[in-house]
């Protein structure tokens, strides 16, 4: 029986500064960084097989972080996207000291346009409570310049069933550390929520999400950590 766990990344400094983030690549808070050990006690009770991120750098170094506490395991990054790092950074030999990671932008957080660097309260003001809550968490809504939902659902849903799905049916426990649209895309998929009622669904920093998948990638449970 698979087990797919998603991970929130860890709180970043604007996080922790209340901006925009987007796809700006900021890295973690102090405060973010000291969660790691309790983190990872909860996402390793569950013997991973392999894991998917961004190349954001607060959602890979939330990786490293947390494998920090993992005994003679460490991540090897692998990159999907076109470029040289695909190309020059393959090998094929995978050992039990390895966690291997498969980086993609497509798990990268929903591209923020111009509110990116700019204070969430300030924008509030600016466009009004409700304008700026349908921007952040609406479905087709999409910021001045930016994604919305449906665009970051359409870059990482493909990936999520071309990907991980295979992943799962071969029965394999994976982990993605990613950013917060892009795990509520695909949160969004395998439990089927309306495009109304996601505007509801908020996961926290370095919020963790178990699902347990029957051979035919039916969804048997979830478990919030």
């Amino acid at each position: 029986m698979a087990k797919l766990i998603l991970l929130r990344h860890l709180k970043s400094q604007w996080n922790l500064e209340n901006r925009f983030s987007g796809w700006v690549d900021v890295p973690l808070c102090k405060e973010g960084i000291k969660k790691a050990k309790e983190i990872s006690k909860k996402v390793f009770k569950n013997k991973i097989d392999i894991a998917y991120s961004s190349p954001l750098l607060r959602n890979q170094n939330t990786l490293v972080r947390i494998l920090d506490y993992v005994a003679r395991k460490y991540p090897i990054f692998i990159h999907l996207d076109k470029g040289k790092m695909k190309k020059y950074g393959n090998f094929t030999e995978i050992h039990k000291n390895y966690l291997p990671v498969y980086i993609s932008e497509n798990l990268n957080e929903r591209y923020y346009g111009k509110l990116q660097g700019l204070n969430k309260q300030e924008i509030i003001k600016k466009y009004g409570l409700k304008k700026v809550h349908l921007w952040r968490r609406g479905f087709e809504q999409t910021p001045p310049g930016g994604e919305s939902l449906k665009d970051t659902y359409k870059r990482a849903v493909p990936f999520f069933r071309r990907y991980i799905e295979k992943d799962l049916k071969k029965g394999k426990n994976v982990l993605i550390v990613a950013s917060h649209n892009s795990l509520r895309a695909i949160v969004k998929y395998i439990e089927k929520i309306s495009d109304k009622d996601i505007a509801e669904l908020e996961i926290p920093f370095a919020g963790i999400i178990n699902y347990k998948f029957h051979k035919s990638l039916k969804l048997k449970n979830k478990n919030i950590l």
